[in-house]
């Protein structure tokens, strides 16, 4: 057995779990180097939510964030997360997108695209892999793990054995709502390793209280590499503390060769930034705690901060527990999509209104309707064609990879884009193309931000000064 690959998240999925994302390049730039030096596998950093919160709340250039950490951290891959077709927005795009900014992020400094696709079609995954090997990069798809009664061991071999086929590097088990158990987690990632040749990687959330103990589990029964957080941001719906793990499995065959001591200058960085957060409010204490009752709700913690949200805006927070339990008929219904960005904000926005209104389905909201129809991919169960009617109406339903109904739209990306930006780069219209609402808005404060330095620059170039 290798050592144990750590995969540390504290740059991208750590602070969208607690903090929603909002991290700034300010808080990250000064420990970048120390990071770097640690030995971690890898760095994950981008991708997700990042894009959305860089261009929506922070006023930053994601390209620019990713160049500069990129520079601080030359000895250490940079990953990120990419929705398969999806890429980091909210619909499907045509294929000269997900291949222009797959081919943009590996050179802006990506190393490891994780690809994932919230039904577990591999047909929207077929060409974000093709476009990171095309590029030199690793392409890891990811296997969006739920529970049910169609989700048996077979199911997630089956789905193994065709990422493999499709060119992937290595597979990821994501348990975005921390729904494995230690023994689980050990079975599944045995039979995984029987049926496939390449690395297996565990991502799973604190959420329940179980990570720790599936990381072991898994490690034991062969698993390659695994995701964790620096304490001061990890537990709660974030990860598994990185300095644990490390002394969980030093003087052993899995020893990850990293330094435990060293570990201790990050955590006191991160703790100041921690303290920073709790007092901004930025950072709710509670996010920390576990909460089994993900195990029965199999509700992602952001989902669930989601719904609360939803609810207490119709004034209605009191009927929370009554849309927890809506939640999984909505799923069943609409072929037991695993809850994931976007089917978990699809499933849960649904559930909200079947219960604020008193009525289920009385109100049908434009994603939902697209789920039922095929607008996202095949759901692993087959959806009722009663209530896919019903749903869509005399509508026909969408049995085709959905990019296939999609016309290139690069070119049209780029005239749009030139509304707002003189002469766009690739990735200026890629920011547009993910956010078409919030890109002007940004663009505009760039530029703003732009010419005040040339002006700041102007005039101390014009001032005189004494001999």
């Amino acid at each position: 057995m290798a050592k144990l690959k750590i995969t540390e998240t504290v740059l991208r999925d750590a602070h969208q779990s607690l903090l929603a994302t909002r991290m700034s390049m300010d808080d990250m730039r000064p420990i970048l180097s120390t990071i770097d030096k640690m030995g971690f596998y890898s760095a994950e950093c981008w991708g997700g939510a990042t894009f959305d919160s860089c261009i929506r709340f922070l006023d930053e250039d994601p390209w620019e964030r990713l160049r500069t950490i990129r520079k601080e951290m030359p000895n250490t891959k940079l990953q990120m997360l990419f929705r398969g077709q999806n890429m980091l927005g909210y619909r499907h795009y045509a294929d000269d997108v997900v291949e222009y900014f797959v081919q943009k992020s590996i050179a802006n400094g990506i190393d490891i695209i994780r690809i994932f696709d919230a039904l577990n079609d591999i047909r929207n995954l077929e060409t974000a892999i093709k476009a990171a090997k095309k590029e030199q990069g690793h392409a890891q798809v990811a296997i969006s793990y739920t529970t049910g009664d169609v989700f048996t061991h077979e199911y997630y071999v089956n789905y193994a054995k065709q990422i493999e086929s499709a060119g992937a590097d290595s597979i990821c088990i994501k348990d975005m709502a921390a729904l494995l158990t230690p023994y689980e987690a050990e079975s599944l990632v045995r039979e995984l390793k029987a049926a496939v040749k390449v690395p297996i990687q565990l991502h799973t959330h604190y959420t329940s209280g179980l990570a720790s103990m599936c990381i072991i589990k898994a490690v034991e029964a062969g698993a390659d590499a695994v995701d964790t957080a620096l304490s001061p941001l990890a537990l709660g719906t974030s990860h598994a503390p990185t300095e644990s793990i490390v002394a969980a499995f030093m003087g052993t065959e899995y020893d990850t060769g990293i330094d435990l001591a060293a570990l201790g200058e990050l955590r006191e960085y991160f703790m100041g930034l921690r303290k920073k957060y709790i007092d901004s409010g930025l950072l709710d204490p509670t996010m920390l705690a576990t909460n089994t009752k993900a195990l029965l709700y199999q509700v992602p913690g952001g989902m669930l901060s989601n719904l609360l949200s939803q609810l207490k805006q119709a004034g209605k927070a009191d009927k929370l527990d009554d849309v927890l339990a809506e939640v999984p008929r909505v799923r069943k219904d609409s072929g037991f999509p695993p809850l994931v960005t976007p089917t978990s904000q699809i499933v849960g926005t649904q559930a909200v209104f079947n219960v604020i209104t008193g009525e289920r389905y009385k109100t049908v909201t434009k994603e939902f309707k697209g789920l039922v129809k095929g607008e996202y991919g095949k759901t692993p169960v087959e959806i009722d064609p009663e209530f896919q009617k019903k749903i869509i109406g005399a509508e026909e339903p969408i049995n085709c990879r959905p990019a296939d109904l999609l016309e290139p739209e690069f070119e049209k990306m780029k005239q749009e884009t030139s509304a707002y930006v003189n002469d766009p780069s690739v990735e200026d219209i890629l920011t547009y193309a993910m956010f078409p609402k919030v890109a002007p808005n940004f663009f505009e404060k760039r530029r703003d931000r732009e010419v005040g330095i040339d002006a700041v620059h102007a005039d101390k170039a014009n001032k005189v000064h004494p001999v």
